[in-house]
């Protein structure tokens, strides 16, 4: 199951779901304002990251600048304590499943949820296109 981590002031996490919608991919939403991630969660789409922290926090937000944080001297236990505290740090919208993680919305990116076989359809109609 596909799992979206939204705020509801968020355009990009509107559009995410309005694709995820229409492309018919079942999702579970979850507003991490009103119910902020725990620990646990914190570090496990942390491990699904490739930069790490870097790719999950807002460094544009108003809590970073008001905190006037260095990431390079987090602790990850100082980190996650942070970004359970602040929920506001972390980018959204967050999509995500046991594999795979996009934060962020992105029109090309997100294609990486459809199933394979959609994918492959496509391609093949792409490529019957340029021939």
């Amino acid at each position: 199951m596909l799992n979206l981590y939204v705020a509801p002031s968020s355009a990009s996490s509107r559009k995410a779901r309005a694709w995820l919608k229409d492309h018919d991919i079942p999702f579970k939403e979850r507003n991490i304002n009103s119910k902020p991630l725990n620990a646990a969660e914190v570090k496990h789409i942390l491990r699904l990251t490739e930069n790490g922290s870097e790719d999950i926090i807002s460094t544009r937000s108003n809590i970073f600048k008001k905190l006037h944080l260095n990431l390079d001297d987090l602790s990850l236990t100082e980190l996650v304590d942070l970004l359970v505290k602040y929920p506001d740090l972390i980018k959204r919208p967050i999509i995500f499943d046991d594999k795979r993680l996009e934060v962020g919305y992105n029109e090309e990116e997100i294609r990486r949820f459809l199933p394979r076989s959609i994918r492959k359809a496509e391609l093949k109609e792409l490529e019957a296109k340029l021939s």
